[in-house]
């Protein structure tokens, strides 16, 4: 109790210096009762599948009982899905969640974390929040530069993220040139390969990161539920290596319960159904490259795209063409002074983009 007549010292709570920290921008949405297209962030333009509901459905019955915090069966099906053993499979939030894993059971204060730029917005964030210190390597025709990648590797470095499809430049890697990187990279430096947006890639000579994971015990691979299975707002990610220690040692960081009932049904559920899953996402594909065609015809720099989305390289312009878009009822994702990143979903969607970018590239001709 403060006696009358003292004086109360009036403090804060010792917290970190995070004045640098940039916090992850999502892409906006949409007001209550607006009617626009919502392709700010990548999801799948498509409703849940009605067995996922189901599956969903049924779980949330039992929401007053804790997840399975090791998510074993869908650790299994995982396993079965892609050839490898239990031990070899770790899941998380999303695949966020399991690079903030990663960056925490390979780095100490002051390692480095490498990673091309732009790229994932998250990357810097996490190596920043876990005490590591960001090593960004520049793009090359908006696309990762591996041999600028892997002369930037030093004795501090501890882990690469490579991300193919870049987002959210669309570029995808090759098998050859990621071949090249991992026998020029040495074997005590984790490489994780984020194909957030494989089952979107068409080109027969991008990577495939499970053709490579055997031959290379430092190689981790991350896949999401939340793109080409539409789980974005059910958030299951997982990471795929042949080094069981380096799922282990996942598993080990992994805050407990993070993967809900409800999450790990609907994945379940998902592979269950994934032939008409992986048919909605041949139909996106089939839109992507007339929508990037299109928008170079308008005299906009569009680099090949190989996720559910397409970049437009717009530097200066990328504010005002992202507010065109906004004004037209189109949401995207924003880089200002570097380019709009536009989800790729329907043909009703892409002539709502194509007839305000051409409105707004005739202002600039």
């Amino acid at each position: 109790m403060q006696h009358p007549g003292t004086v109360r010292r009036v403090t804060s709570p010792r917290l970190r210096d995070l004045s640098g920290l940039g916090a992850y921008t999502p892409g906006r949405r949409p007001a209550p009762g607006q009617q626009v297209c919502r392709l700010a962030s990548n999801e799948m333009p498509f409703p849940l599948h009605p067995h996922i509901i189901q599956a969903v459905t049924e779980a949330v019955t039992e929401a007053n009982r804790y997840p399975d915090p090791a998510a074993g069966r869908l650790v299994a099906a995982l396993a079965d899905r892609h050839g490898v053993e239990p031990s070899q499979v770790a899941v998380g939030c999303g695949s966020v969640q399991l690079v903030q894993e990663l960056v925490q059971v390979t780095c100490d204060a002051g390692d480095e974390v490498l990673y091309g730029w732009r790229s994932f917005e998250a990357y810097p964030t996490l190596t920043t929040v876990a005490g590591a210190v960001s090593v960004q390597v520049p793009l090359r025709d908006h696309r990762l530069d591996l041999p600028a990648m892997a002369a930037a590797v030093t004795d501090r470095t501890r882990l690469v993220l490579l991300c193919s499809p870049n987002n959210p430049t669309g570029p995808v890697l090759t098998a050859i040139e990621v071949e090249a990187f991992l026998a020029a990279v040495p074997p005590t430096v984790l490489v994780a390969l984020d194909e957030a947006y494989v089952e979107f890639v068409d080109d027969p000579a991008a990577v495939d990161g499970m053709r490579l994971l055997a031959a290379h015990p430092n190689l981790l691979v991350l896949r999401t539920f939340s793109k080409a299975y539409g789980l974005a707002g059910l958030r299951v990610g997982f990471a795929l290596t042949s080094t069981p220690e380096v799922a282990a040692r996942l598993r080990q960081v992994h805050l407990p319960f993070a993967v809900s009932l409800a999450a790990q049904a609907a994945a379940l559920a998902s592979l269950e159904v994934e032939v008409e899953l992986l048919a909605q996402v041949a139909a996106v594909v089939a839109e992507r490259e007339p929508l990037r065609q299109a928008l170079l015809g308008q005299g906009f720099v569009v680099p090949p795209a190989q996720g559910n989305f397409v970049w437009v390289a717009a530097g200066l312009d990328a504010v005002p063409l992202g507010q065109v878009l906004d004004e037209n009822g189109v949401l995207t994702r924003i880089f200002p002074g570097d380019g709009v990143r536009i989800t790729v979903a329907t043909a009703t969607d892409s002539a709502r983009v194509l007839a305000a970018t051409g409105a707004f590239a005739a202002t600039r001709s």
